[in-house]
């Protein structure tokens, strides 16, 4: 007989992760707002009726509900695009899916041997003091270190799972949320997870977005700042650095400048980003950054660009390929495929219905349906030969 007990902090983990405030959750399962207040601190325990509502709420198992707190995860800053204008419980919600993407991440990497985290080591600076030169010079840094060269980057994605660094794309159900990551210590092991959010359909806006949380990574994560503890002017400064560093790591310059022949033509642009697959903005506003174009081309291209409708969507947004994360796919698929752990035993290890653990992990959907075997529907036997 299990001795197993309601775990409160599951509850509200589970509440978060949904983006339910505590009313909404009541409301939902049909009790006060003081019951649910008591079930999360613990001074009450749902009935079984009521456990079966929150279960079909918020879609997960029973068996989430009663199990430990993750107390090997120690969690760092987490970075959010659009920190100033994101709401509180948005924020929650987010912070709660990296928890179960890494506890996903930790019992598969038992099984899997994934990429071990394979970053440069940069020299400390009073990182609010850095000059978009030095910014630079840390993005060439990284090319090198990373044997990247010059060339456009067709698939950086990629290029950061290889590097040991776990990505997932996934809905975010926020429209201010491109993308966020966070640095996380599971088990003593340092681990960075990047989440991209899966409905924002522009390859070149995937790009950005992954060089600009790799930004975080490397300068402000590294340099030890507490996000908590930053002004709204110095979140400022910390997010147009991310955005220094992923156009200078996604356009060198000298390799952009030179491609960079009709500098106020905004066709000319278009062409690029078939190469470079960075959106037409970013490329004009590099070029700005860089005095290839001055104050008044850059203000007549971003007016042309206004005029044909292009700020909101661009030319190839829809033809370029976006990039995917494969890993998460890939370990399950050679768990499952080799017979090391069914579908059903990798859930039980998740705490996850099928569903929400394909969503979470941007699995293919059924990727973790346990399949049903035809093979004893009925019996066969040998004729009798005469």
């Amino acid at each position: 007989m299990s001795t197993k007990k309601f775990n409160p902090n599951r509850l509200k983990s589970a509440r978060l992760f949904e983006g339910f405030t505590i009313e909404k959750l009541a409301q939902s399962i049909g009790v006060s707002k003081q019951a649910v207040s008591l079930f999360e601190k613990g001074e009450t325990t749902p009935k079984l009726e009521t456990l079966m509502r929150i279960i079909n709420v918020l879609q997960f198992p029973k068996e989430f509900f009663f199990s430990d707190d993750d107390d090997t995860l120690e969690v760092g800053n987490v970075y959010f695009r659009s920190q100033l204008t994101t709401n509180r419980m948005a924020k929650s919600s987010q912070e709660e899916k990296i928890k179960v993407i890494l506890k996903c991440h930790y019992h598969l990497d038992k099984y899997v041997k994934f990429p071990r985290l394979n970053l440069p080591v940069l020299e400390e600076n009073d990182w609010d003091n850095l000059s978009a030169d030095e910014i630079e010079l840390i993005s060439m840094r990284v090319r090198e270190f990373w044997g990247l060269g010059l060339e456009p980057i067709p698939n950086l994605v990629n290029v950061l799972e290889k590097n040991g660094i776990i990505v997932v794309a996934l809905d975010t159900n926020d429209e201010k949320i491109d993308a966020y990551s966070k640095r996380v210590v599971f088990n003593g092991q340092e681990k960075y997870c990047v989440v991209l959010d899966e409905s924002k359909k522009s390859a070149a806006r995937r790009q950005f977005n992954a060089a600009h949380e790799l930004g975080h990574i490397l300068i402000h994560e590294a340099m030890g700042i507490e996000v908590s503890e930053l002004t709204k002017e110095q979140y400022r400064v910390m997010e147009e650095q991310a955005n220094l560093f992923a156009a200078s790591f996604l356009l060198p310059r000298e390799a952009f400048l030179n491609d960079l022949i009709y500098p106020i033509d905004l066709n000319a642009y278009i062409e690029l980003k078939k190469k470079w697959k960075v959106s037409i903005a970013a490329m004009i506003v590099r070029a700005y950054k860089l005095g290839a174009i001055n104050q008044n081309q850059y203000q007549y291209l971003m007016r042309k660009m206004s005029a044909k409708g292009y700020r909101t969507k661009e030319p190839l947004d829809n033809v370029l390929h976006m990039s995917k994360p494969i890993l998460f796919q890939k370990a399950i698929d050679l768990i499952i495929t080799n017979n090391v752990l069914t579908p059903n035993t990798l859930l039980k290890k998740f705490t996850l219905f099928n569903t929400k653990a394909e969503a979470i992990l941007g699995l293919k959907a059924d990727s973790l349906l346990e399949k049903k075997s035809d093979d004893n529907l009925f019996d066969l036997s040998f004729k009798q030969i005469r």
